[in-house]
């Protein structure tokens, strides 16, 4: 297969990333790259766990360079990487902070030798990646990328979302990297769109606002719903942004109309799954339809939706009840685990968290169903709010079928760096609301 170079073309000379004050040129980024590779321990695979973020690229680049292939984990928990790692013989972890690692554990080093200015290239049918799912519905599953979908994937959402029009944008993200969304929106887009990464993940409001407000404009936000309500709710103002990403969860219009105004920048949906990427975008405030990225189709069969194209190796199911009105337009109405049946009726346990949500004073909500129980239960974020209140509210707006008889107020919810909230993490929830 042929290669294709690590980076788009670009003038080499110019930022390529930024950690602080301090400048990181497109050179600067190549010999790193070199000289890493050089040095990484002889194995077939590589869990990439640096936090920086410029680290993080630099690993990924010279595991390629080297022909490994990366690890994602969806999370650090000794757990959750002791069963990604004990699948793996010929494995060893790339960090550069303080993690509960086993012996297999390779520090990012602190000095390197001097490395050339060599623009690698790598075979578009090499496996670049294996990145697992959230584990919001069930145990986290892996999924491996080649080379040539991570840049095909990112070459088509870099253009659905204009991202050529802001050469030189400073890429703020508060998603972690190892995630599928995190990979291609910041890590894959500044390969292939010549945007600069920071190497700074902020995560409470206070810290993205003043990372934003630092970074040189033109500037894009990588980020998901759960941090966008956050940061309009508790923001006095914002930072001036030039584009907006959000992905993880649907938005609905009134936050992204809230967010478009708010940041003063076009906000865009990215709508992807970890079995094959970003698949479709749509600028929410112009209304509520996906439009596949190029190269990507959708079918349907048998109640089933699947997701074709050049890059994707074999129709792939999606998790997701979609409504077709053509092969490249589509609304999602929700997730096929999403969906309870009670009474004979149907509804979504997302859109029931949402209309929550839509209540004022409310934050931040989930709804679950738990075995054995007829109605589903529900938990509330809205300090300072009756939760009687919040439901005689919400009642004009559900079936009776689906109003929970209780309503949980809770300081907050436990959901992951992605804004999800795992398995097990709706377990605990629902075993709290026996006591």
């Amino acid at each position: 297969m042929s290669g294709i170079p690590l980076l788009a073309p670009r003038d080499l000379a110019r930022t390529f990333a930024r950690r602080g004050d301090a400048v990181i040129t497109g050179a600067d980024f190549l010999c790193e790259v070199q000289a890493l590779a050089a040095v990484l321990p002889q194995a077939r695979h590589v869990a990439n766990l640096c936090q920086d973020r410029v680290r993080f690229a630099v690993g990924f680049a010279a595991a390629l360079v080297r022909g490994q292939v990366t690890l994602l984990p969806p999370s650090e928990a000794p757990g959750v990487l002791d069963s990604v790692l004990s699948s793996y013989d010929d494995c060893y972890c790339l960090t550069d902070g303080d993690l509960p690692l086993a012996a297999r554990e390779y520090r990012y080093p602190q000095h390197l030798p001097a490395g050339d200015v060599i623009m690698p290239e790598i075979p578009a049918n090499q496996i670049a990646a294996v990145l697992y799912t959230s584990g919001s519905t069930g145990a986290p599953q892996p999924h491996p990328r080649s080379w040539g979908l991570l840049v095909s994937s990112a070459d088509s959402a870099g253009r659905e979302i204009g991202a050529d029009r802001l050469p030189g944008a400073s890429l703020i993200g508060t998603v972690p990297h190892q995630h599928s969304y995190g990979l291609e929106s910041l890590i894959m887009l500044a390969f292939r769109h010549a945007l600069v990464l920071h190497a700074e993940r902020p995560f409470y409001p206070q810290d993205i606002a003043a990372s934003l407000q630092r970074a040189p404009a033109p500037r894009i936000l990588v980020t998901t719903p759960v941090h966008l309500r956050v940061l309009l709710a508790e923001a006095a103002s914002l930072p001036q942004a030039d584009l907006v990403l959000s992905a993880t969860a649907p938005l609905d219009e009134a936050l992204a109309c809230a967010a478009e105004e708010g940041f003063g920048a076009r906000l865009y949906e990215i709508y992807g799954c970890s079995e094959v990427g970003q698949l479709a975008a749509r600028r929410t405030m112009h209304g509520l339809e996906w439009r596949c990225l190029d190269g990507i189709a959708l079918r349907q069969q048998a109640g089933a939706t699947f997701a074709t194209g050049a890059r994707i190796a074999a129709p792939t199911r999606l998790g997701d009840i979609i409504e077709l009105r053509d092969s490249r337009h589509f609304r999602l109405l929700g997730r096929d685990s999403d969906l309870v049946n009670i009474a004979g009726k149907r509804h979504s346990l997302a859109a029931l968290a949402a209309l929550l949500c839509s209540l004022e004073g409310v934050h931040d909500a989930v709804f679950m169903m738990r075995e054995g129980q007829g109605r589903p239960i529900a938990f509330a974020v809205a300090p300072g709010m009756d939760g009687s209140a919040l439901l005689a509210a919400l009642r004009g707006r559900v079936d009776p079928a689906f109003l929970p008889r209780r309503l949980h107020l809770v300081e907050r919810l436990p959901r992951n760096a992605l804004g999800k909230i795992t398995q097990a993490a709706l377990a605990l929830l629902a075993e709290s609301a026996r006591r």
